[in-house]
């Protein structure tokens, strides 16, 4: 098995006789461009100094290593030497990662969206030397064709407007640069109540799609927290079509293309409605989200198919996406040296001399492979085939008429199989730097998977990796950082990083009971409140207070592929409020929440996570205190009770039976005078305020969390409350 490394800075297709300044650069995705004759800068003072000195424009592009389309514009244009000429005589180039600086990504890509209505990478700005914008694109052709300006016309026309029209494009850019500080400006402070949850809702019902799953048309992104919100959604309203939408999209998602049958793990999205045709790219918050969604699917539903795929997401990330450190890498690029998605297509003959006739005439059903092949963007004619099925194990058991278990075997022997063969191809290449917020995410649901599935393995990985964000990646002050690479953590951390770190450290504490954990977010929180938090109109900043700012300090509260800082940070208040009693922390988020809840009026279904968090601020959330000895048989039977249902609602804290001066105490002053009954493990019950009688029976504290209910829908639903 190879992997070709397009990190190295090195290009088989590209004379190679020096390198310019991003041969210095840790970021893989700059140093696939070190041999451009593109004469880069990597983002700073120097380009910023010597634009200003020669008098010229900035062109800043913007990527990411694993982005199919950024590779076609620096094939065909980056590595031309007629572009570089043009580019390298009237502007100074920059080119930035943006997992490494997701701040000028934002403001750019908003410039962008504002002057074209739309985006995506590559993204191509045109500068003026003081970082403000006149012009943006995406990707770029070297010639002109079918409608779109090529480089070619398109730089010199650039350079001539900048030397005759000066005056026009520094107004144009001070006229755009006014507009996006508009955007940030609420002069509303409304109040977020029940009605956003319903609307969300009703916004979803209409954008969903009843046949495949998902939400609106081709290109299809399987944005977990659209299902997340709709689980909660279903839990405070019954409403059952909720959770219908959430099954039907997972588990077409699960038959489809963007899921890797042979190794596991989800492609990041899909070109076609049906899911079956995926850009074959893999992201680590992809897999994060996805694990996510499937495993509170399955404590809601105990659909055994979702806890499956689930933990074969998992053991994708285990196997390609882990360092030697122990952290999570960020992605597998969508083009091989067999072009884009070439390492996971097949043909007929490959199948059938892997497995041979038998095995693979029932896989070639299974996956609808055929002699001329499903996938025809390779332009090689020969028959290649994306694996993806139409049918469930249920269904194809009773197509063939075999039995689930023998099918499942037989299945699981294919699979084996191809997945041997595969490795013997020349893999992707892997994006291996460390990114902070992306390992948060992971680690997140590392930890709910581990108490949801009893699984030591992912809990002590997520330990492990969480140890290393703690410290490798600190600076001097204690502050994160945001990226690591070759045994270099670099750049200040941005809000993404805190409050998905901060998460971790509360799911973490969740599933260990551990109050180091705790301990560990609530600094974290602090830090992220003192140089984050605005104190004029609330919400977090993207930048901290002594961070570099571009054209003003950004704000975030859209959930896009990733949620937003400020919808995580509001689900942490909320959460670390309740965990530790400071009414200070729920202050801070019922600010946040009237800071955006304007945004979110004007469309709910866009702010899912934000949703979620509401959801439990809204409440009742319950607060269930343990009171017991850490390995004793009785403290464990309650834990592992809640452990196994599905309680969007319940936060839990452990405190040690005889232990006043314990941690937790000192981190959640209230838990001082809860005390075991009769020597026993005991469960105290808080909801809205007001504390129930505390019980020592696992079957009592369900009950008063109403898990009665949820037995009852269950055993309607499966025949079944096992």
């Amino acid at each position: 098995m190879t992997r070709e490394n397009h990190f190295s800075g090195q290009s088989p297709d590209v004379d190679k006789v020096c390198s310019n300044r991003l041969i210095h650069e840790k970021s893989p995705y700059l140093l696939q461009h070190a041999y451009n004759p593109v004469d880069w800068y990597p983002w700073g003072a120097d380009a910023f100094t010597r634009a200003t000195e020669e008098d010229k424009p900035v062109f800043l592009s913007i990527g990411y290593a694993t982005c199919h389309w950024c590779h076609v514009m620096a094939h065909e244009s980056f590595e031309d030497k007629s572009v570089a000429d043009l580019l390298n005589k009237d502007f100074i180039c920059i080119k930035v990662d943006r997992e490494e600086r997701p701040d000028i990504d934002s403001i750019y890509m908003s410039v962008c969206q504002m002057m074209t209505g739309t985006g995506g990478w590559p993204l191509t700005v045109i500068l003026t030397p003081e970082k403000k914008p006149f012009f943006a694109g995406t990707y770029i052709p070297r010639k002109s064709r079918f409608g779109m300006t090529g480089l070619i016309d398109l730089i010199p026309r650039i350079s001539k407007s900048w030397q005759e029209q000066r005056n026009d494009l520094i107004t144009a850019a001070d006229e755009i640069t006014a507009a996006l500080q508009r955007e940030q400006v609420s002069n509303h402070k409304d109040i977020s109540d029940i009605s956003l949850l319903h609307a969300g809702y009703e916004e979803l019902v209409l954008r969903f799609d009843p046949e495949y799953g998902g939400f609106g048309h081709a290109p299809k992104f399987p944005t977990p927290h659209i299902l997340l919100f709709l689980l909660r959604f279903w839990k405070r309203t019954g409403t059952t079509r909720a959770l219908t939408m959430v099954e039907k999209t997972l588990r077409e998602l699960r038959l489809g293309g963007i899921f890797d049958h042979v190794g596991g793990g989800f492609h990041r999205y899909s070109t076609d409605a049906q899911w079956r045709v995926p850009h074959f790219e893999k992201m680590l918050y992809d897999q994060a989200l996805l694990i996510m969604a499937y495993t509170e699917a399955y404590q809601a539903t105990l659909d055994p198919d979702f806890q499956k795929t689930a933990e074969e997401i998992i053991a994708y990330a285990f196997r390609d996406l882990t360092s030697l450190e122990g952290a999570f890498y960020s992605a597998e690029d969508a083009d091989s040296p067999g072009g884009e998605g070439a390492f996971y297509l097949w043909t007929e003959r490959e199948m059938e001399k892997v497995l041979g006739k038998d095995d693979a005439l029932q896989a070639l059903r299974i996956f609808n492979v055929t002699q001329s092949g499903n996938y025809h963007d390779t332009g090689t004619g020969l028959g290649q085939n994306i694996l993806y099925r139409t049918q469930s194990l249920t269904g194809l058991a009773s197509a063939y008429g075999v039995s689930e278990t023998d099918l499942e075997l037989r299945l699981g022997s294919i699979r084996a199989r191809l997945f041997t063969a595969r490795a013997q191809r020349s893999r992707p290449s892997r994006d291996d730097k460390v990114l902070t917020d992306w390992n948060g995410l992971f680690i997140a649901a590392l930890a709910q998977a581990a108490r949801t599935f009893s699984n030591e393995v992912y809990l002590t990985t997520a330990r492990k990796a969480m140890d290393f964000i703690l410290t490798r990646m600190r600076d001097a002050n204690g502050g994160l950082l945001h990226r690591y690479r070759d045994d270099e953590p670099a750049i200040p951390a941005f809000a993404d990083d805190y409050a998905f770190t901060i998460k971790a450290l509360i799911e973490l504490y969740e599933s260990t009971l551990e109050p180091s954990y705790l301990g560990s977010a609530l600094e974290l929180n602090t830090w992220f409140l003192t140089h984050f938090w605005d104190g004029v109109k609330g919400g977090f900043f993207t930048l901290s207070d002594d961070a570099e700012v571009l054209l003003f300090r950004k704000k975030e509260f859209y959930d896009g592929a990733i949620p937003s800082c400020n919808s995580v940070a509001f689900e942490n208040l909320v959460r670390l409020a309740h965990l530790t009693g400071d009414t200070g922390l729920e202050e801070r988020a019922s600010e946040l929440s009237r800071c955006f809840a304007p945004f979110v009026q004007q469309s709910p279904s866009a702010h899912t996570w934000y949703l979620c968090a509401l959801d439990n601020a809204i409440g009742p959330l319950h607060d269930i205190v343990i009171v017991g000895k850490r390995d004793a048989d009785d403290t464990k039977a309650l834990i592992k009770a809640l452990g196994s249902h599905y309680l969007p609602h319940v936060l839990v804290l452990f405190r040690p039976r005889d232990e006043s001066d314990s941690l937790i105490t000192n981190l959640a002053p209230f838990t001082s005078n809860l005390n075991a009954i009769s020597g026993k493990a005991t469960a105290y019950i808080c909801s809205g305020h007001t504390c129930a009688i505390p019980t020592t029976e696992p079957g009592r504290m369900l009950d008063m969390l109403g898990v009665s209910e949820f037995r009852d829908y269950l055993k309607n639903r499966h025949g079944s409350t096992d």
